[in-house]
């Protein structure tokens, strides 16, 4: 089978630092179905993961997480999926990953594909809505059934990936969404999108937040520079209020800030229940399929912007770029492969 990856870590302006590769097709574990992958698409992680280092790889990398694809074999123990199910999932960090023709994956962390989307439309959304759903409704506690209607919620880093899914799962949940966006393009976006209100985060946020009748946040949800947005965050959140962040920190958080609250303060990072085979595993299929249904249902809207066509090196390459500059919104999305045995 084609797939892209990498032996060793450069600046994605080398070109070696993806190449096209030739490999044996995978073969399922007992709970895993084989997918042939129809679409990828591109994250932040998969350019952290690829960023250069000292480190050569004895047996090629191949990166990617977000894929939409058909089911064509199956693993001895699997019961939620057959061959030909078109899926769409975000993989497991642990394995490797979705820059290939074929891909095994266990069938816990795989949902139906949305069937209004293309695979290139279904391929945005996996680890974006699960960070978003995980985020929103596992760590921060809010009800998607609207028991938490009225209450304000700052998503910081509004019109990425993960917050363009959030800014429309909070709407749904009932919330006065606030989203922070730094330049038109994508303060039209995240406005678009539901955002009731938009505050520049390149700029101080309290005095943003006081200027539009807030005294103080009940939500928060961090999703870019958590070190660089903390102090504030601390100071606009609601005593007793709740906090989550997905960007690691790169120096002590100061949790003195939020103390004399009372405010919680929670980590996501979606890849924890495939990881460490959680009890609950499982729940990324159902919210997976819950994302598909609420497409379906015209209740949330993929965040596709750009489809580049075809799936080969070179073409990762540009992708990477154009996530490296900092200046995308929504997903960048790759297909083309013509799968051969």
């Amino acid at each position: 089978m084609k797939a892209v990856g990498l032996f060793r870590y450069l600046p994605i302006t080398t070109p070696a630092s993806l190449i096209d590769l030739e490999l044996e097709k995978p073969k399922p574990k007992p709970r895993d179905i084989l997918v042939e992958i129809k679409a990828i698409s591109i994250n932040p992680i998969d350019t952290k993961l690829r960023a250069p280092k000292d480190k050569v790889e004895e047996v090629a990398k191949i990166l990617g997480f977000d894929a939409s694809g058909i089911v064509a074999d199956i693993g001895e123990e699997v019961t939620l999926f057959k061959k030909g199910d078109e899926v769409f999932y975000a993989g497991d960090i642990t394995r490797s990953g979705s820059n290939a023709q074929f891909q095994i994956v266990d069938e816990r962390i795989v949902g139906f594909k949305p069937k209004s989307l293309s695979f290139e439309q279904a391929a945005a959304l996996p680890l974006t809505s699960i960070t978003a759903y995980e985020s929103l409704f596992d760590r921060l506690g809010i009800d998607l059934n609207g028991a938490n209607k009225g209450k304000s919620i700052l998503i910081i880093g509004g019109a990425g990936g993960v917050g363009s899914i959030a800014i429309q799962l909070a709407k749904l949940a009932g919330l006065h969404v606030i989203a922070s966006a730094s330049r038109q393009e994508t303060i039209d976006w995240v406005k678009d999108l539901g955002a009731d209100e938009v505050v520049n985060h390149r700029q101080k946020m309290q005095s943003q937040i006081k200027a539009l009748g807030h005294e103080y946040i009940d939500y928060i949800a961090i999703f870019n520079d958590t070190d660089g947005h903390w102090a504030d965050v601390a100071d606009m959140i609601k005593p007793q209020g709740h906090i989550v962040g997905i960007v690691a920190n790169q120096q002590p958080l100061d949790m003195a800030l939020i103390r004399t609250k009372s405010v919680s303060f929670s980590w996501e990072f979606m890849f924890t229940r495939s990881m460490f085979e959680t009890d609950d595993m499982i729940k990324q299929h159902e919210l997976l399929n819950e994302i598909a249904s609420l497409i379906d249902a015209g209740k949330l809207t993929t965040t596709l912007e750009v489809i580049l066509k075809p799936f080969n090196a070179e073409i990762m390459r540009k992708a990477h770029e154009m996530i490296e500059s900092g200046k995308t919104k929504g997903k960048i999305v790759i297909s083309g492969f013509q799968a051969k045995e």
